[in-house]
C-alpha cells in the first residue's frame, strides 16, 4: 500500500517506520526541511529505542517531502500525525488538523482515484466528523464516504517502548463509517493477530481519551491510597500487589510515588474534562485525577524538609528528569515542579538524567548538569526522580534519599524516604 504520513513528530514518525517495515511504501511530510533530511538518512527526528535502525533498514520504501500536494497525489491513503497542543482551558488546539485537511483536501479536488484520509493524531470525539470532514469536503468540492474514504485509527503508543507496541499490540481500533475505508484499514492490519475493533469514528477517538484518563485515574488512585498508607507506615506496593490479583482489576499502573507526566496523560485528561465541561457535564473524578497529580510532587519537597527544614544554601540532587525513563521527553515531567519548588526555597540543584539534560537546560539554564549520576550523590540530599536502570546500582550509604519512585538500592545504608512507603 502506498501511505503519506503529515507529520514526522512522535506518532508520525514511529507509524511511518512501522508501516514501511510492514512491507509498505511511505511517504513522509513535514514543513521542516531538517526532519526529513534525517528520515532520508535512516535517521529518527524524536528519540525512541531502535527507530533508527527501524528507518534505516527501509530506506527502499520509505520518501520525504515539503510538498503535501505530491505526497497525497502519489498515494492511496493519508494518516494525519500532526500535533494537537492544549489549549489554556485544556481543550486542544486544533489548528495544525484543520491546517493539514485543508490541504488535503485542495489536493482531493483534483484527484480522481479513491483516496481515504485517517486521522492518527490524537482529537476529542466528534473532531473528525466536524471540522475534519466539513474541511475537507470544502476544499475537495466532494463528499465524504462518496467521493473519498475517512476513518479514524487512534494510536496507543509508549514512548520507550512504541515499536513493541505497534507490532505487539493489544488491540487495533478502526473508526469508519463506509466499507471502503474499513476495507484500507483491515487490509493495512491484515497481519495482526490480535482483537481489531471497527466501530463508528466518534467512538474511536473516545476510546483513545477514555483509555488514557482510566490508566491516568489508576496512578492517582493508587498515589492517594499511597499517601494514606505511608502515614499508616504500610507498605502500599503490598497492598497493590494484593488488589492486583482480583481478575476483575488488574495490577497495571497501580504504582504509586509521585504521579504521571509526558506528552499523553495530562493533555488527555485535561481535554477530556473540557469536552465534559463544555457539554455541561461536572466531571468530578477526572478533576480530581489532576488535582492529585498536581500534588503528589509537592510530597517530595515535604518529606526532604523533614530532614533539611531549611533549603536555603543546600545542595539538593536531582536524579532523572525525563518523565519516564527511555526517553528524552521531559513534557510534565514531575521533576519541573520538584527543581522549581528547590529553587523558590533557595536551593542550589544539580541535576542527572541520561538523556534529557539537553531539554531540561532550555526550562532551567541556571541549574548545575552533572556529567554523571555518581556525582549527584555528592549533595546534601538526593531526590530520585525518574527510575532509570542505571540509578539502581549506586552506591546511596549514608546519603539523605527521598525516592520518589521506588528504587530499593537506595535504602539500603541511607537516611530514606518513600514518597508513599
Amino acid at each position: 500500500m502506498k501511505i503519506s504520513i503529515l507529520g514526522t513528530g512522535y506518532v508520525g514518525a514511529v507509524t511511518g517506520a512501522c508501516f514501511a517495515e510492514l512491507g509498505n511504501s511511505v511517504v513522509f511530510v513535514d514543513i521542516d526541511p531538517a526532519k526529513l533530511d534525517l528520515i532520508r538518512t535512516g535517521r529518527s527526528p524524536i528519540f525512541e529505542p531502535g527507530l533508527d535502525e527501524l528507518l534505516g533498514k527501509n530506506l527502499k520504501r520509505i520518501s520525504a517531502t515539503t510538498d503535501t500536494g505530491e505526497a497525497i497525489r502519489e498515494t492511496d491513503v493519508t494518516f494525519i500525525c500532526v500535533g494537537t497542543p492544549s489549549n489554556p482551558d485544556g481543550s486542544i488546539d486544533l489548528q495544525y488538523i484543520e491546517a493539514a485537511s485543508q490541504a488535503i483536501g485542495e489536493v482531493l479536488r483534483q484527484k480522481e482515484s479513491w483516496h481515504t484520509v485517517v486521522m492518527k493524531s490524537t482529537v476529542v470525539s466528534g473532531t473528525t466528523a466536524g471540522i475534519v470532514q466539513r474541511t475537507l469536503e470544502e476544499a475537495s468540492e466532494k463528499v465524504a464516504f462518496r467521493d473519498f474514504g475517512l476513518a479514524s485509527n487512534p494510536e496507543f503508543l509508549r514512548e520507550g517502548s512504541a515499536l513493541a507496541d505497534v507490532f505487539s499490540p493489544d488491540r487495533i481500533v478502526i473508526g469508519a463509517e463506509d466499507p471502503r475505508s474499513r476495507e484500507v484499514l483491515e487490509r493495512l492490519y491484515s497481519s495482526f493477530d490480535c482483537p481489531k475493533l471497527v466501530c463508528a469514528i466518534p467512538v474511536a477517538e473516545m476510546i483513545k481519551y477514555v483509555s488514557n484518563a482510566f490508566l491516568a485515574t489508576k496512578i492517582s488512585f493508587a498515589n492517594e491510597i499511597g499517601n494514606l498508607c505511608k502515614l499508616m507506615g504500610i507498605d502500599t506496593a503490598e497492598v497493590f500487589e494484593g488488589v492486583g490479583l482480583d481478575a476483575r482489576i488488574n495490577p497495571a499502573f497501580f504504582r504509586s510515588g509521585i504521579g504521571f507526566g509526558g506528552s499523553c496523560f495530562p493533555k488527555d485528561v485535561r481535554a477530556l474534562i473540557a469536552q465534559a465541561e463544555e457539554m455541561g457535564v461536572l466531571p468530578k473524578i477526572l478533576q480530581s485525577v489532576m488535582a492529585v497529580n498536581e500534588d503528589q510532587p509537592m510530597r517530595l519537597l515535604d518529606l526532604l524538609k523533614k530532614h533539611i527544614p531549611d533549603l536555603r544554601g543546600k545542595r539538593i540532587g536531582v536524579l532523572g528528569l525525563s518523565f519516564k525513563p527511555d526517553t528524552d521527553d521531559i513534557r510534565e515531567s514531575r521533576a519541573i515542579p520538584i527543581v522549581s519548588a528547590l529553587l523558590e526555597a533557595g536551593a542550589d540543584v544539580i541535576a542527572y538524567d541520561p538523556l534529557a539534560i539537553a531539554n531540561f537546560r532550555s526550562l532551567f539554564p541556571d541549574i548545575s548538569y552533572a556529567s554523571s549520576a555518581a556525582e549527584v550523590l555528592q549533595s546534601d540530599a538526593v531526590l530520585l526522580i525518574t527510575e532509570w536502570k542505571g540509578f539502581e546500582v549506586l552506591d546511596y550509604a549514608g546519603k539523605i534519599v527521598i525516592d520518589g519512585r521506588r528504587v530499593p538500592k537506595a535504602a539500603i545504608g541511607s537516611i530514606y524516604e518513600g514518597v508513599c512507603w
